[in-house]
């Protein structure tokens, strides 16, 4: 059976999506943002004007510098204007303001001059580090894992999607509290009023006790919620299996072309934008090989250098999608200036989720009409199990959906029943689950000559007669 693609007749989902986020656009220099730096944590992040700054403790100086860019796509991506970006070698991050109390200053400088009304820093800060760079530099500061995280709730569109990202969200706010105890009066020593001295507490440290509650029970409920969730991801994936339906799952690091890719091979219409993160939701769907076996593909959330660890819990009920998989399409940009280290990046992920590092994995390099074909021939070289294909043209797809059907699980059994015609659901599961190799009707009923998975063979077992071969 020749390999088919389904095209579309009119608009897609994903277009109506990328429509609707592309409705409503910043304007620049409109920004209301106060003054007052200290109420940080408790305002929505809304990045402008921004500058980079790097940390460089090692590698090579193109490793530094491909990882600033990579920050300056996060940013654009989170809507913001990148005005500046600097690196500088260290050691090993300061611990008090990230880059030096000198630096800072200096960065200090760089921002007036600017005009720039956020620093954003290429590492996970520590609360202190946060506190005290925004003293000196007298804007906002915010960290990588704190730029992902608002691009993840800018993007989440499924219920499923925002508790997972707000689950993370507040994972990476409650250490970082900060509240009014400066201004107004604090928890002294003494052992009158149980230890905490006259008058008991003050009203910075009360404030800060009960956003803390509220945020640990806020948190207890949105895992509650994504535990109910999950089981019905769950469900849905164990009648899959009970099918025995082979799964794959499409990974790779953000913008390589999953979303691309799962349109070519199915026509589900997703979302496709050339943004980092810009589908973040799981989406199934229906495949077929040239041979006409019925398998299905899930599209997974986009990984990326040092992703936060809080995502990687948060998202793991939509992970585990690659858990249970029977094979993995691990996409690749091949137009990228360094492939080899986003596939490092993303194996390093898939080491953390339970399962994966058993199953069968393709090296599915994309962008084959964009990239250089020397890398192309150094990745195919290097990795054993690959195809280079491209989403957007639809080179090499054929070769992919031979290179799948090769790796899917192995139909062991090889039938030739005398099928009853009350009995006709089992040969079109042959068809959906199996390999017919032949159909002949006879007054009797069909006999179907195929190969299939142990359960379908089980069944046919029961129900169909042998026949005799002539």
């Amino acid at each position: 059976m020749a390999y088919m693609r389904y095209e579309p007749e009119d608009h897609a989902v994903g277009d109506y999506e990328l429509e609707e986020r592309q409705a409503l656009r910043r304007v620049a220099g409109l920004s209301t943002e106060l003054e007052d730096i200290t109420e940080v944590e408790y305002r929505q992040l809304r990045l402008e004007r921004v500058v980079l700054v790097g940390v460089w403790t090692s590698g090579t100086v193109i490793d530094a510098e491909l990882s600033l860019q990579e920050l300056k796509l996060l940013a654009e991506t989170a809507g913001s204007q990148v005005l500046d970006g600097l690196i500088q070698r260290r050691d090993r991050p300061d611990p008090a303001t990230y880059i030096g109390s000198g630096k800072a200053g200096e960065l200090r400088d760089i921002v007036a001059s600017s005009g720039a009304d956020t620093v954003i820093c290429d590492g996970e800060l520590t609360p202190g580090q946060l506190r005290q760079l925004e003293e000196i530099v007298k804007v906002k500061v915010i960290d990588r894992t704190a730029l992902i995280l608002d691009i993840f709730a800018q993007h989440a569109k499924s219920r499923e999607g925002k508790a997972q990202v707000e689950l993370a969200q507040l994972q990476y706010l409650l250490p970082r509290l900060r509240g009014w105890g400066g201004n107004l009066s604090r928890q002294v020593g003494g052992r009158a009023a149980g230890g905490v001295g006259i008058g008991g507490r003050g009203p910075g440290e009360t404030k800060i006790e009960l956003d803390r509650r509220r945020i640990r029970e806020r948190m207890a409920k949105l895992r509650r919620q994504i535990k109910e969730m999950s089981t019905t991801r769950r469900t849905k994936r164990h009648r899959r299996q009970a099918r025995e339906v082979p799964a794959v799952a499409i990974a790779g690091y953000t913008n390589a072309g999953k979303s691309s890719l799962l349109n070519r091979l199915t026509g589900a219409g997703v979302l496709v934008e050339d943004a980092l993160f810009a589908t973040l939701d799981p989406t199934v769907r229906q495949a077929r090989t040239a041979e006409g076996r019925l398998f299905t593909l899930a599209d997974t959330v986009g990984f990326v250098r040092h992703l936060p660890h809080q995502l990687v819990e948060a998202f793991r009920s939509t992970l585990e999608e690659v858990g249970d998989a029977d094979l993995i399409l691990h996409v690749v940009d091949g137009s990228h200036p360094d492939p080899e280290s986003q596939i490092a990046a993303v194996r390093e992920v898939l080491a953390e989720i339970e399962g994966a590092h058993d199953i069968p994995e393709i090296i599915v390099v994309n962008k084959a009409d964009a990239a250089d074909p020397v890398v192309l021939a150094r990745l195919t070289m290097t990795e054993r199990d690959s195809v280079v294909v491209s989403a957007r043209t639809g080179s090499g797809i054929p070769e992919l959906m031979a290179l799948i059907e090769e790796r899917l699980p192995r139909l062991d059994h090889e039938v030739r029943l005398l099928v009853p015609y009350d009995r006709s659901d089992l040969v079109a599961r042959a068809h959906n689950e199996g390999e017919v190799l032949s159909l002949e009707h006879t007054g009797d009923g069909t006999i179907l000559h195929a190969r299939v998975l142990a359960a379908l063979y089980a069944e046919l077992d029961r129900a169909a007669k042998p026949v005799e071969t002539v």
